[in-house]
């Protein structure tokens, strides 16, 4: 699989999604995407992740991009998670890991002293023409979605 570069086109992908219907980044054209990777739903730091972007929301929809979270839950879980936070926005369903995969996010985590595999918060910019425009890895969440909009103001 081909390495993800700053400035060059993502390939097309599709995953589930709450919506109720599939996520496709061909759909997406002429929008801003903000694709963030998450590890696990409805634990403290996805949480208040989560929460931040859904705070943001009309601001990130008036500068003309889409937020989308991705983890590796099951879709029953996201459906819960959304619902309880009251998110605006789409929770994707990687549960093949193929989305994970494709932008590198899959890491060796340890977890109380077992070492395991796990998806490392990352959050990717991809401009309204398909191009992967900033990657932000081993993210930190606070002041983190103010900085990503602030990207996607500036394109």
């Amino acid at each position: 699989m081909a390495k993800l570069v700053v400035g060059k086109p993502v390939p097309a992908f599709s995953v589930p999604s709450t919506g109720g219907e599939e996520v496709a980044l061909e759909k997406l054209k002429g929008k801003a995407v903000v694709l963030y990777f998450y590890p696990k739903d409805d634990t403290p730091g996805c949480t208040t992740e989560g929460c931040g972007f859904r705070d943001h929301h009309a601001a990130f929809r008036k500068a003309g991009a889409v937020v989308l979270g991705v983890s590796r839950d099951s879709m029953a879980s996201h459906e819960k998670f959304r619902a309880k936070y009251e998110f605006p926005f789409d929770l994707l369903s990687d549960g093949d890991e193929g989305l994970c995969r494709l932008f590198d996010v899959i890491r060796e985590k340890n977890m109380y002293g077992n070492k395991v595999m796990g998806v490392e918060r990352s959050t990717f910019l991809i401009d309204g023409s398909g191009v992967l425009r900033r990657e932000w890895r081993k993210v930190k969440v606070d002041g983190h979605v103010e900085e990503v909009l602030d990207a996607v103001r500036a394109l």
